[in-house]
């Protein structure tokens, strides 16, 4: 299954007396770029959760935003500092350093994140922010909204699947004209050479049948494309084995589509015959609709 790279996803999750809401949204993006947006004492969890999202999206920008606010339910039993439990720390700390004779201090937010620092308003201790209790909360919320996210990119993915095989039909479709098409050119030539030579011709000047034979095999040779159809049929099939598999096929589907343009232009350039060349053309707006589709594939 192909996927789309636009998408959205959300979700939420109640964890140490607040609500955290995730919101992940992806857009078209050549390459990969993930950018996350969260409380700053978060940013110690910010490599954990974006190889998270790594895991999940190949391709596109992903844009991560996390939020927290105070729980409704739990505002009268907010966040309250202990401070019996803060001595207690400073006094270890200064026991250790006269004992052992280490260096340092504590900082504000070395105090703020040791374990019952900070507790609700019924005595229970909190966890501290860049504990791993939080990150895991962290990484189950965000798991969630890609998740959500993902379903909606599948949607979108098996729509845009849909319309390029469609597409992939109708490009079939001209090459199978073309390729009914082709053996008539050099014989429709031959003819009309033929035609216009008997027309000038006056009785003046001797109908040489070997050089006119030469003519129309330099003719037949300069307009083959028998190679050009080949591989413009091998491209197509490999389209629609791309579309079918369970991996990123944005990039590999912008290269066939290079290739088939190029194939399509050599045909145009060198057909001598109108219909041949109005099929081509309509090929290359084909191609140019499959174009804008493929890059929204991740």
């Amino acid at each position: 299954m192909s996927f789309s790279m636009t998408g959205y996803g959300q979700s939420f999750l109640l964890f140490g007396g607040y609500k955290i809401t995730f919101e992940v949204k992806s857009v078209n993006h050549r390459y990969s770029e993930i950018v996350l947006r969260m409380p700053r004492e978060w940013t110690f969890f910010e490599d954990v959760l974006r190889r998270k999202v790594q895991q999940h999206i190949k391709r596109g920008r992903v844009d991560v935003t996390i939020n927290r606010e105070q729980d409704e339910e739990d505002t009268a039993s907010g966040p309250v500092l202990n401070i019996p439990i803060v001595r207690s720390y400073l006094k270890a700390a200064e026991e250790l350093k006269s004992e052992f004779g280490l260096m340092g201090e504590l900082s504000l937010r070395d105090i703020l994140t040791l374990h019952g620092v900070m507790e609700n308003g019924e005595g229970v201790a909190l966890e501290p922010v860049i504990s791993d209790s939080w990150q895991a909360t962290l990484v189950e919320g965000l798991e969630q909204s890609i998740h959500s996210l993902l379903q909606m990119r599948a949607r979108e993915g098996s729509y845009l699947t849909a319309d390029l095989e469609l597409r992939l039909a109708k490009l079939e479709q001209l090459h199978n004209e073309m390729l009914e098409l082709a053996p008539s050119v050099v014989s429709e030539y031959r003819d009309k050479l033929r035609q216009r030579l008997n027309e000038l011709n006056d009785g003046t000047f001797p109908f040489d049948e070997h050089k006119f034979g030469m003519e129309i095999a330099i003719f037949a040779d300069r307009c083959n494309i028998d190679e050009e159809l080949t591989r413009l049929y091998s491209h197509i099939e490999q389209c629609r084995t791309l579309l079918g598999e369970n991996e990123p096929v944005g990039r590999k589907l912008d290269f066939l589509i290079q290739e088939m343009n190029r194939e399509t232009n050599t045909i145009g350039s060198k057909s001598n015959h109108l219909t041949l060349i109005n099929r081509a053309l309509e090929m290359k707006a084909e191609l140019e609709k499959i174009r804008e589709q493929a890059a929204n594939l991740e």
